[in-house]
């Protein structure tokens, strides 16, 4: 059970998702029914969103990401207007971005600066037990290539029609073009890294 402070760090990330894809969604000219159309997420869904009316799982915004041409961790980072938006090269561990999916349970950190100018970003992700998330976004605006490292625990990947079982200390590299399934088969939380990199499509 969540405490005060928790709740309200989750209403308040909710709410900066919800600026966020709106933000991004503008700045790319696209309609509410052009970016249901992009992302495959219904357009009621998107304007649930946008009023942070609706705690969208992770299925949900990595489609939305995906349709906006971006990857899933950059949905956290604070609106470019907003006040005292973090800058600079350097994240202290209080100012980064903590998450559930209310769908798997899983809680993610975005530990990256926003601001860091890279196309790197690392997530840190704790997994609970016997809990699995399913991303069926394959079609992208731009190559994204990820590793997974666990650092404790274990999890299954399923990548494409392959599957993973990675330990404590393994390391998984991914182009992120077909299907990806986390599952976590034991009976104890997993903690993993997360580290994307991106590139527009067409360069080598």
């Amino acid at each position: 059970m969540m405490d005060r402070a928790s709740t309200m760090m989750e209403s308040d990330l909710n709410r900066r998702i919800a600026e966020r894809v709106s933000e991004l969604r503008t700045a790319r000219g696209l309609s509410l029914d052009a970016l249901a159309k992009k992302s495959g997420v219904s357009r009621s869904m998107i304007s649930l969103v946008e009023r942070g009316e609706s705690s969208a799982t992770a299925v949900v915004l990595e489609k939305l990401a995906t349709g906006l041409g971006v990857v899933l961790a950059s949905l956290f980072d604070a609106p470019a207007e907003a006040p005292r938006a973090p800058s600079g090269p350097l994240a202290r561990r209080k100012d980064q971005p903590r998450w559930r999916d209310p769908g798997s349970g899983y809680v993610r950190r975005n530990v990256s600066p926003p601001a860091a100018g890279q196309p790197i970003q690392i997530v840190d992700v704790r997994f609970p037990p016997g809990r699995r998330v399913a991303f069926e976004s394959v079609s992208r605006d731009m190559r994204v290539h990820q590793q997974v490292w666990v650092l404790e625990g274990a999890i299954d990947i399923t990548f494409g029609a392959k599957r993973h079982r990675l330990r404590a200390g393994d390391c998984l590299a991914m182009q992120l073009d077909r299907p990806t399934l986390f599952h976590n088969p034991t009976r104890r939380p997993t903690r993993y890294a997360v580290v994307i990199a991106s590139e527009p499509r067409g360069r080598r």
